[in-house]
């Protein structure tokens, strides 16, 4: 078998310009994932071609060859021996590959750094808060009575998991904070910090912040003249994120200007000074205009075109993935979910979901499809599988955008599952696997619903696949008298 792992490599090697065209190399549980010098020396349909490739594509700098648990590890010892490089980590190949990011691919996976970390946070709360419904919902499994109603003992444990479930929302600030300055190369703990001195205990609850508006009760401080609103920023996302960015260049520049031997002194009492400063008088009230307008903005296109809306975005929502732009719906997304009292939830995660059992379903109606191409698929059948989970790429890369007729049909079933979505208003109360198993993350009293568009996305997907694939004259689906003939 060794053989055949050289070979393979050995091919790969040739069709991306040779060991002379190799920065990197890295692997995942199912991918050979490389850093090139020059994108363009790949040949992808003679790799793509090779028996054991089950797909690849190009992300994020990095050109990804799908070949499957197992063979992978393989390979890539292999693939290193042949290149004449050494063994290296994802994170090393990260580094690499953010080098030939364009500014706003950059942006788009600094957001991904932020958010991946902190998502168990939100899992949780949301999940908590699912629990928490079901147990104070009126007639979701009693006429007229929720569960506490009819069993009073259950109230103090709704209440204590209420709590539980507020904790991940209301302290959201210092946990973007640390994991923002991170991701953008400053201390954690002084971003943590930040985040926590947006929400003190001291300022007005940003919560009540309009209110306090309309009422003219606004508290400020007086500094020299200097009249600075003195509301906290419970609840947003934006403003934190700007914070932190401001954070980590301020630190990095009192680094620089700060002699070493006061440095440790300096430099986190000027970064918090100046950050805050800054993030009171400007970024605060900037970024948190920002986020409402953007929020709004969805809200009212979702709420005024409805289900026309929601056939938009489902329609679009793929193509959005594969350009990585969908990075950045998870800080709207986190601003749904931390302000969930106005907003009800997220409509985005229900949409994506859509998108992903229709890419799913579309990649297995390939089987019915192209039935004497064993390779195809055994890919379609894998791939198709992953994305009914939340799993896409495989789907997306390696069947659907190759053959284009099952990425068409999966849009259209999309679009179709998402305006039901949002004819019967589901939403979310937590981020969570978007696909089959995303029920669990959906509000109680619209599962039902949720279910319903799921299966108007696959069937729809389904159909239109095959419909599509007989109009670009693809193979066709045999039917019963072609089978006897």
């Amino acid at each position: 078998m060794s053989k055949n792992y050289k070979q393979i490599s050995e091919n790969i090697l040739h069709n991306i310009g040779g060991k002379e065209n190799v920065v990197s190399a890295a692997h995942c549980a199912t991918r050979l994932r490389l850093v090139l010098k020059d994108d363009e020396k790949i040949n992808v349909k003679e790799i793509e071609e090779m028996p054991a490739v089950k797909g690849s594509f190009n992300t994020s700098g990095q050109f990804q060859v799908i070949l499957g648990s197992g063979v992978v590890d393989e390979v890539y010892k292999e693939f290193i021996n042949l290149a004449n490089i050494k063994e290296g980590s994802k994170d090393e190949l990260k580094k690499e590959a953010d080098k030939k990011l364009n500014p706003l691919q950059r942006l788009l996976k600094s957001l991904a750094d932020v958010f991946v970390p902190i998502l168990p946070i939100l899992v949780a709360a949301g999940l908590l808060m699912g629990i928490n419904n079901i147990l104070t919902s009126q007639g979701l499994f009693i006429e007229g009575q929720s569960i506490v109603e009819a069993y009073p003992q259950f109230k103090d444990l709704a209440e204590l998991i209420n709590t539980f479930a507020n904790t991940g929302f209301a302290f959201l600030p210092i946990f973007l904070g640390f994991s923002a300055a991170k991701a953008f190369g400053g201390n954690p703990y002084l971003g943590a910090c930040i985040g926590a001195l947006m929400i003190h205990s001291d300022l007005l609850n940003g919560y009540s912040y309009g209110a306090a508006v309309v009422e003219g009760t606004v508290p400020v401080w007086n500094i020299f003249g200097l009249t600075i609103a003195k509301v906290g920023y419970q609840g947003t996302v934006l403003p934190v994120l700007a914070a932190a960015f401001v954070l980590a260049k301020v630190e990095k520049t009192l680094h620089k200007i700060i002699p070493s031997v006061l440095n440790n002194l300096l430099t986190p009492l000027f970064t918090v000074f100046i950050t805050g400063i800054l993030t009171f008088v400007v970024i605060g009230p900037v970024m948190r205009g920002l986020g409402d307008g953007i929020t709004s903005g969805l809200l009212w296109l979702i709420n005024t075109l409805g289900p026309i809306g929601g056939a938009i975005f489902g329609f679009l929502y793929a193509p959005i993935v594969i350009t990585g732009m969908h990075h950045s719906f998870v800080a709207i997304e986190t601003q749904l979910l931390a302000d969930i009292a106005t907003t009800g939830g997220s409509f985005i995660f229900p949409v994506a979901a859509m998108s992903n059992v229709a890419q799913g379903a579309a990649a297995l109606s390939v089987l019915l499809i192209l039935r004497k191409d064993n390779k195809m698929k055994g890919i379609a059948s894998a791939s198709g599988i992953s994305a009914l989970l939340g799993i896409t790429e495989p789907a997306i890369f390696g069947v659907n955008l190759k053959l284009r007729y099952p990425f068409f049909g999966a849009m259209i079933g999309s679009a179709v599952g998402s305006a039901y979505l949002m004819l019967t208003k589901v939403l979310a109360i937590s981020p969570g696997a978007a696909g089959l198993p995303g029920i669990i993350s959906i509000r109680p009293t619209s599962i039902v619903n949720y279910i319903i568009a799921m299966i108007l996305s696959m069937v729809v997907a389904v159909v239109s696949t095959i419909v599509i694939a007989k109009f670009m004259n693809k193979k066709q689906v045999v039917n019963d008298e072609q089978i006897a003939a």
